[in-house]
């Protein structure tokens, strides 16, 4: 039976909600379309903020035009009461050892995470008069890999680091319905076992996986067949159980075991401190193990479901490297991975999965998908951005004529400039994919290191990505035939025909040193094992973003761009004029594009401070 219109021709919206733990988040849905989803951070400006998303609900609801009172249905992303089962279950077995982390977060439980229909009454101004939904964790994942993807049936993945009790998961879905088969369960933990490693390469958990990486290419996996044989006992299904001798996060703040420290013979690299080629070695060992678990994981899905499609969602879903593999070697025809693969994803899956399996709505598949490119945050129009400018006395030329627009913009790219380019909706989910984005020459041999010291701030080593025509992405990246990557999840093998040959002196170099060689005809996104991150772009998801690439390729026979997230080292991505125009200022980006007004940084006056996080906002609270 279909809920999506009641008696009174009135339609029905659905708020599915992520919070507290990671990326908290807001998806509203009218009548099953998906009319908005952000994540919290991008509003606060603290990045990963877990808070409840107070300015992110606010924005959906703004978006639809809506008040709290007019919500048919709030869905939270998973069970609190399950996770608190496993916490509690997890200090009683390791105790004494975990009394401290016991008593640092029972007060944080007690007063708010146990109380979420309070909490939710409070942020929704107590005008919602419905009563509250929960979603298993994994299920609300499943869901948003699922139901907005391309196909009518599908093998479904998800992997993160845990939920409720499920650590990964193996379902099936088919028409309107997610059917969970299989799941792993905490401790023994994909993401866990890479965020421990993250952890003892000196980055930041939950955040410094992309580095950890990033850094692997680096090194050598000299260590995979010593990490296989002790740390974990790795099945042929992809299921495992961890040594949790080497692991410490069940019962501490830390991540590892001094056990884990004697393994390697090294102590945990301090945050900052050089990058050697022991700690790249180990940022290689665990990629490949962390690879070799997914391929497992995907060939026992395909066996189980006997699908010829897959989909996949969950924190690790967002290691592309691991994503190309599955692509190149793994036994599915197609495959679809949620750009807001993490957390955030969560909310807009919990709100699918109410509109397709509780109220039992059916569901039309896209050719492309239901994710509208992920561009569904705020946009904001050429008098706001005006009149932002004008408050700040920037100075700006103002383009009525998007021809001339895309033509100034790609002679600034063809000259060296790197620009900030900040167009429509902002893209919902960690990858910047054409609207809140930093672009550049790829054909560049020094824009990786400038683009990472004088403006990202940010290590050295961390690869950028291409942005290029879709339909001259086989020409220079092995994506394979009729495959796309317009959320940037795939990474791929650089095409032989754009590889430079390597000298002696070269064939020899380790380390960061491997930094100084160019490798193809687009160094600037060209990583050190021949391999780039790829977005393909199309005209009717990227529309102005491919028309500007386009007109880049007319000057230069180039079809690709470097594309990397519009902000720097420590903050969200921008969301708002205010933020980009910060950002430009503070750093060493030469040319600011606010949808039709066009910045040069030679001409602005000067700006005395730059306080991080201190952004207005349209959205702030009374």
């Amino acid at each position: 039976m279909s809920h999506g219109v009641d008696a009174m021709g009135e339609p029905t919206y659905i708020l599915g909600i992520s919070a507290f733990y990671h990326d908290s988040a807001a998806a509203l849905l009218k009548d099953g379309r998906i009319v908005a989803a952000a994540q919290e951070e991008r509003f606060t400006r603290k990045k990963h903020d877990y808070t409840f998303p107070t300015h992110a609900v606010r924005y959906c609801l703004d978006e639809a035009g809506i008040d709290e009172s007019q919500l048919d249905h709030v869905v939270f992303y998973e069970k609190p009461l399950l996770r608190f089962e496993r916490l509690l279950e997890t200090y009683v077995t390791y105790a004494p050892r975990g009394f401290k982390q016991f008593l640092m977060s029972m007060p944080l439980w007690l007063k708010q995470k146990l109380h979420l229909p309070r909490e939710m009454d409070a942020a929704l101004n107590y005008m919602y008069k419905g009563r509250y939904l929960f979603c298993g964790h994994h299920e609300s994942h499943a869901a948003s890999a699922f139901l907005p993807s391309p196909f009518t049936e599908a093998a479904i993945v998800t992997m993160d680091g845990v939920g409720e009790w499920a650590t990964a998961s193996i379902g099936v879905g088919q028409d309107n319905t997610v059917e969970m088969l299989q799941e792993l369960r905490f401790p023994h933990s994909l993401g866990l076992l890479y965020s421990a490693f993250t952890y003892f390469s000196g980055f930041r958990v939950n955040s410094g996986e992309y580095k950890l990486m990033g850094l692997a290419p680096y090194g050598r996996p000299i260590h995979y067949d010593k990490i296989m044989s002790n740390m974990l006992d790795l099945r042929e299904d992809g299921s495992f159980r961890l040594n949790m001798d080497y692991f410490a996060y069940c019962y501490s703040d830390v991540m590892t075991s001094r056990k884990f420290e004697r393994f390697f013979g090294l102590p945990r690299r301090k945050p900052e401190s050089p990058l050697t080629q022991q700690y790249m070695d180990i940022a290689a060992s665990i990629q490949k193990v962390t690879e070799e678990i997914m391929l497992r994981m995907v060939r026992h899905a395909h066996r189980l479901t006997g699908k010829k499609n897959l989909v996949l969602a969950g924190g690790v879903a967002l290691n592309c490297v691991g994503n190309g593999r599955i692509r190149r070697e793994g036994p599915f025809e197609h495959i679809w991975i949620q750009p807001a693969a993490g957390d955030a994803g969560g909310a807009l899956g919990a709100a699918l999965f109410v509109w397709h399996q509780l109220l039992e709505n059916p569901r039309k598949v896209a050719p492309a998908d239901l994710q509208n490119g992920s561009l569904l945050g705020p946009s904001y129009s050429n008098d706001e951005v005006r009149n932002f400018l004008d408050s700040t006395n920037a100075v700006y030329r103002f383009y009525n004529d998007e021809n001339e627009l895309v033509d100034v913009v790609s002679d600034a790219i063809l000259k060296g400039q790197v620009v900030g380019w900040f167009q429509g909706k902002m893209e919902f989910g960690p990858r910047a994919l054409g609207s809140r984005s930093i672009i550049g020459d790829a054909r560049s041999t020094d824009m990786q290191s400038r683009m990472n010291l004088k403006i990202k701030f940010r290590e050295s080593f961390r690869p950028f990505a291409p942005s290029v025509l879709e339909e001259r992405a086989g020409e220079y990246f092995g994506l394979g035939a009729k495959c796309n990557s317009p959320y940037m999840l795939l990474v791929a093998p650089v095409d032989e025909r754009q590889r430079l040959s390597l000298t002696e002196e070269q064939e020899k170099l380790t380390g960061i040193d491997l930094l100084k060689v160019k490798r193809s005809s687009v160094p600037g996104i060209t990583h050190v094992d021949y391999s780039a991150r790829v977005q393909t772009v199309d005209p009717e998801r990227h529309g102005r973003y491919y028309r500007l690439i386009k007109r880049f390729e007319e000057k230069t026979g180039c079809p690709l761009i470097i594309n990397t997230s519009f902000n720097i080292r420590g903050e969200p991505i921008v969301c708002m004029p205010e933020n980009a125009y910060r950002c430009f200022m503070a750093t060493g980006m030469d040319v600011l594009v606010l949808e039709n007004c066009v910045l040069l940084k030679a001409e602005q006056p000067r700006m005395e401070t730059y306080e991080t996080g201190q952004y207005l906002s349209r959205f702030e609270l009374d």
